[in-house]
Parts: C-alpha cells; sequence; structure tokens
C-alpha cells in the first residue's frame, strides 16, 4: 500500500521547492542512497540545518512532515539542526496538522491526498485515520499551531516559529 503514496519525482518539484522557500529551506535532490540527515533512513527526507533533502523517490508527506518540523522548532534549535528534529509530543501534532494544510499548496497533493497517504504509510491516529483526526480531534494542534502564530485564519502564515 505504502507505494501508492505520492513522492517527488511524481511532482513539479519547482512548485514545492518555491513553498519550501519561503520558510527558508532549500530543497536539495539527491541521488545517493543515503539521505542526508535522515533520521529514519531509507527513503524518508533528511534536514540539516536549511536543507532539505530528497530523492525522487521519497515520499511527499515525508517531505512536508520534516519541513514542518523545521517550521515549527524555535530559532535555537533551528541553529544546531542536524536529522533529529526532536520536539515533544504538542509539537508534533502540529507538525502533522501543518503538513496537511501544506499539502493544499502542491498542485498534484492537496488535502485528501496527503490524509490517504498519511494512512497508506502508517501514521498512527487515536481515531483511526488521519483524516478523522484532522476533522474531530486536532483542537490541541489547531490552538499550537495558532499560539506560535503559524496561521493565520487557519491558513499557514508562511513564517518559522520564533
Amino acid at each position: 500500500m505504502a507505494e501508492s503514496v505520492l513522492r517527488l519525482g511524481d511532482i513539479d518539484s519547482d512548485k514545492l521547492a518555491q513553498l519550501l522557500a519561503r520558510y527558508q529551506l532549500q530543497l536539495t535532490r539527491v541521488e545517493e542512497s543515503n539521505i542526508p540527515g535522515s533520521f529514519w533512513g531509507d527513503q524518508e527526507a533528511g534536514l540539516i540545518g536549511r536543507q532539505l533533502y530528497a530523492r525522487n523517490d521519497t515520499p511527499l508527506h515525508s517531505i512536508l512532515h520534516e519541513s514542518c518540523h523545521y517550521i515549527c522548532m524555535d530559532q535555537a534549535r533551528r541553529q544546531q539542526l542536524d536529522t533529529d528534529a526532536a520536539g515533544d509530543y504538542a509539537e508534533e501534532n502540529a507538525v502533522c496538522y501543518l503538513q496537511i494544510l501544506l499539502a493544499d499548496d502542491i498542485p498534484e497533493m492537496g488535502r485528501a491526498r496527503m490524509l490517504q497517504d498519511m494512512d497508506a504509510w502508517g501514521y498512527s491516529f487515536r481515531l483511526g485515520s488521519a483524516r478523522a483526526w484532522f476533522e474531530q480531534d486536532a483542537e490541541d494542534a489547531l490552538a499550537w499551531l495558532q499560539q506560535h502564530q503559524l496561521l493565520r485564519d487557519d491558513r499557514p502564515s508562511y513564517r518559522l516559529r520564533l
């Protein structure tokens, strides 16, 4: 099932690079088998400083997830970022929520496809699906993003957490 997720090679990466640049992140495509800065290894995106590393077979949900870690962490953690984004439970939920919102900025993805891909990849939520969590159980994630001014009118503010 996980093979059916949308991957970097399936989209116009220029649009993705433009989105990431709004957050001061640079998309760096790599060919090597080990993606630099990948915490999970395999095909998963990697982060080192402002560089987000991915291969053509890297799932788009992974790219947006790691990007959202960068967006949601404070400046002190961003300055030391190398592979492990760290963060607590509340921040992890906010990362998942924000990646769903940012999916709407990728023409080939959109929110519905992001939710589908998160389920296919095995993201785990109390209510059994990413959609159920997002629509019925994510008030804490929404509040966290609002508290840190990462949303404006329930849409991304395109700014980094201070």
